[in-house]
């Protein structure tokens, strides 16, 4: 979203100069005890997948669970998917026991060929940390026992999950999630980020994905969205990659967007000597906006790029990102925006005491809703792994889909109301502090 668009090219100038378990395994999870991690595992599951399990599971249940986490992280369609069965035949239509849930999570992982390569020993071997004995011939085939070593050797599922179930037990709601979260999380679709605040080397890592990251173009996407800016139908939008979303718990999540890393790192550390932490993930973003011929000569980098238009002005492509923080608490997530407007915000020229960059109008803001915080709407389009936003008050939401549906009688635009923060807020109604 743009600020005022002679700042914003100023400012991104600027910028050139029991047992424990561990979930999700990504750069930066931190050690969970049981409980904390079936909460995380219930709590993703149902955001993304619309999954929950009471105390018991039943067989349809799993399998149905299956089939929509391995389509909506592959290209297979659910149909397809359910013309196959990721569980063993069974006599008992309705019952699911330990070994058959785990069978089935590591097929639909994709890791049975690397379990079919396990000797007898090496099954043995694995099986016995989960306190499992394996002999041929007995209640487990050895597909099935090569299946268990290698989810537990990969840690699809705990050692010490399976030490606490028999293997021909009643599946509990809790391996359940544990073992649909980790199919995910195989599928690249788990909690995406770089680190925690509290992570010692959260700094070098955001400078990394910065230096990383490059102004983002999307082809027809952006063309259509380009006209929209021409013809005043908006005064702005934002360019994201879907590759990068952190799938965070939109209730612990805040996500606040700038133009300088600088900023990020010392927003970062702010957090860290206040002892707030979060799971911090950088999101590259492209912002988009009119640049005016009067304000004189554009000066175009890498990071800061102009189209001229038909009518002389601009067209100013800004590298940005923003930041998604995944407090550890909803009070915690209520601490963000006092330190924002002490040490974040900009109230007059000449400032001290603020971090390096701080915008008159800080840019942050929630899916679910917090007190003091203004709603407006997001306009979204999409195509493939793009992403448009354009912000805008409610009222005029209606005005930004008709227009884009006529440029595009086939773009479909997406709406949804979010809470800002009111400095941003004003900034929508036209004010500049």
């Amino acid at each position: 979203m743009n600020r005022s668009a002679k700042w914003l090219q100023l400012s991104t100038s600027a910028a050139v100069l029991s047992a424990a378990l561990v979930f999700p395994t990504a750069v930066g999870a931190t050690t969970k005890t049981i409980v904390e991690a079936h909460v995380e595992w219930n709590s993703f599951l149902q955001q993304q997948y619309g999954v929950k399990f009471d105390k018991t599971v039943t067989r349809e249940q799993f399998e149905k669970a299956l089939v929509k986490i391995v389509s909506a992280t592959t290209s297979i369609s659910e149909k397809d998917l359910s013309a196959k069965t990721f569980l063993p035949e069974s006599k008992d239509a309705s019952k699911l026991v330990v070994w058959e849930a785990v069978s089935a999570a590591a097929k639909a992982a994709e890791l049975k060929e690397l379990g079919y390569t396990y000797s007898e020993e090496k099954v043995a071997a694995a099986l016995k940390k989960a306190g499992i004995s394996y002999k041929k011939g007995g209640t487990l085939t050895l597909p099935a026992a090569q299946e268990l070593a290698v989810a537990i050797d990969t840690g699809l599922v705990s050692a010490n999950a399976l030490k606490s179930a028999s293997v021909n037990g009643t599946v509990s709601a809790e391996l359940a999630s544990q073992l649909l979260a980790k199919v995910a999380e195989f599928h690249g679709s788990a909690k995406n980020y770089l680190g925690t605040v509290a992570d010692e080397e959260i700094f070098g890592k955001l400078a990394q994905a910065w230096n990383e990251s490059q102004i983002i173009k999307a082809g027809e996407l952006q063309e259509l969205v380009d006209k929209g800016l021409k013809q005043n139908l908006i005064t702005g939008y934002n360019l994201k990659d879907a590759a990068f979303d952190p799938h965070f718990d939109p209730q612990r999540t805040l996500t606040y967007g700038h133009s300088d890393i600088a900023h990020a790192i010392q927003l970062i550390g702010l957090l860290k000597s206040e002892g707030v932490n979060a799971k911090v993930q950088f999101e590259p973003k492209t912002s988009a906006f009119i640049y005016l011929k009067e304000w004189g000569e554009p000066v175009q980098t890498a990071d800061y790029q102009v189209v001229q238009i038909e009518n002389g002005n601009y067209i100013a492509y800004a590298k940005e990102y923003d930041l998604s923080l995944e407090f550890d608490s909803v009070e915690a997530k209520k601490k963000f925006q006092p330190l924002v407007l002490k040490y974040a915000k900009r109230d007059q020229e000449d400032m001290t005491g603020l971090l390096k960059a701080s915008w008159w109008q800080p840019l942050y803001h929630s899916r679910t809703e917090l007190a003091d915080y203004a709603v407006i709407t997001n306009n979204v389009l999409k195509d493939g792994r793009y992403v448009v936003q354009s912000f805008s008050l409610n009222e005029e939401s209606p005005k930004v889909v008709e227009g884009f549906q006529k440029l595009n009688d086939k773009v479909k635009v997406e709406t949804y109301k979010f809470w800002v923060d009111q400095p941003f807020f004003n900034y929508l109604n036209g004010e500049s502090k």
